[in-house]
């Protein structure tokens, strides 16, 4: 049985109109390849979940969307249609997504899905450092950030220098905020101050 959530409707609605057959043809896709996958929102962006566990999101931007496996890593890909994780950033593990046609074959799209789903079966979890399996959150940097980053070069590099704990920082107080208004002002604050290359506890750092 597939589970659809309202919010990943509204969200595709609301997406730029290049991005919403896009959207609309990976999600249905991803319910072909696999039947009992639950759609959810994490991050701000659609999440499809299988068996508890994160299978793959899509997200979209002002000029491309963007698709990823969470446990990409573990994938076999001789075709390198994935990208590199230190690669990935707002692109997603299928590059810049601008239209179908650029988009790989629905055959490797539902390959890479199904042999997802085979490693969640199979207990395959992302591993820390140690080597424990362990099923790490992943640091995702919301769409409306990255948006603003894009927009601003100078910021944009200053935050790829920042550590993942200085990235951490930024995004978990931008989720934080209570409000829409709030956030939006939070996003401006920190553009302003990632430009300037500060932390986002800069103010409390010892001189």
């Amino acid at each position: 049985m597939n589970h659809t959530d309202p919010r990943i409707d509204a969200y595709i609605v609301k997406s730029a109109p290049f991005a919403i057959p896009i959207l609309e043809y990976l999600r249905s896709l991803v319910h072909a390849a696999c039947l009992d996958v639950k759609e959810t929102m994490k991050w701000s962006f659609p999440h499809f979940e299988y068996k508890g566990s994160i299978l793959c999101s899509m997200a979209s931007f002002k000029q491309h969307c963007a698709f990823s496996f969470w446990l990409a890593p573990h994938l076999s890909d001789p075709h390198k249609l994935l990208a590199a994780e230190g690669e990935r950033t707002s692109m997603g593990h299928l590059g810049r997504i601008t239209s179908l046609e650029s988009l790989p074959n629905e055959e490797y799209l539902i390959g890479f899905i199904a042999e997802a789903m085979e490693l969640i079966d199979k207990g395959v979890r992302i591993k820390n450092a140690g080597g424990v399996a362990k099923e790490k959150k992943e640091l995702v940097i919301p769409d409306y950030l990255l948006e603003a980053l894009e927009e601003n070069p100078q910021a944009r590099t200053h935050f790829n220098a920042f550590s993942q704990s200085g990235k951490r920082e930024y995004v978990t107080w931008l989720e934080e905020a209570k409000t829409e208004t709030t956030r939006q002002r939070r996003v401006e604050t920190a553009i302003e101050w990632i430009q300037e290359g500060k932390s986002r506890n800069w103010k409390y750092e010892r001189k």
